[in-house]
């Protein structure tokens, strides 16, 4: 599928598919976006990643509309996250981390609907440790975690009550998305 003249989005949901909460089959993702008139609906693992394209361009406007009818239809109150093509682009730019192909599952892009947020972040800097890198940039925010996710402060914080605003893909995923974004993945 081939992406038309019109804007492009991403959507991201915030701790869905994992574990026994928060169930959103992507099937019924697509057709809760469909339903709302987004078209050239895609999505991408089974973790709450979609790419939608929209003649309106507010992606904050997006972000409320998902989440109001993920609440309505499904009954979810869940944190939504979705971020034009250009921002989510620029986000994919910004990495000033450049792990190899090997390390794409221990480095995690972080986002947020709001780019303020991302500057609250900053409070997480003391949790760093020595074999972590953890970068705010405009865009997003990017940890990683040589140790691994699970050993890291960070992101136990952001996986946790204190990333509740944010949400976090790991660099492969985020790959898949762009990639998917500019129609390259069947």
């Amino acid at each position: 599928m081939k992406p038309t003249g019109i804007p492009r989005f991403i959507v991201l949901l915030r701790g869905v598919n994992v574990g026994k909460g928060n169930r959103v089959p992507m099937a019924e993702f697509r057709g809760l976006l469909e339903a709302q008139g987004y078209t050239e609906v895609r999505t991408l693992l089974n973790s709450g990643n979609a790419v939608f394209s929209s003649a309106g361009r507010s992606a904050a406007a997006h972000a409320t509309n998902i989440a109001d009818s993920l609440r309505q239809r499904l009954g979810l109150n869940i944190q939504v996250v979705v971020k034009s093509s250009a921002g989510f682009l620029a986000a994919v730019a910004e990495n000033s981390l450049s792990p190899g192909e090997s390390e794409y599952s221990r480095l995690l892009a972080v986002f947020s609907q709001e780019r303020r947020s991302l500057e609250n972040l900053s409070a997480l800097q003391p949790l760093v440790r020595p074999n972590e890198r953890f970068v705010i940039g405009r865009q997003a925010a990017y940890l990683h975690c040589a140790g691994g996710i699970l050993e890291s402060k960070v992101a136990t914080a952001l996986l946790g009550k204190t990333g509740g605003s944010f949400t976090t893909r790991n660099w492969a995923t985020v790959l898949k998305l762009k990639a998917l974004l500019r129609g390259c993945v069947a």
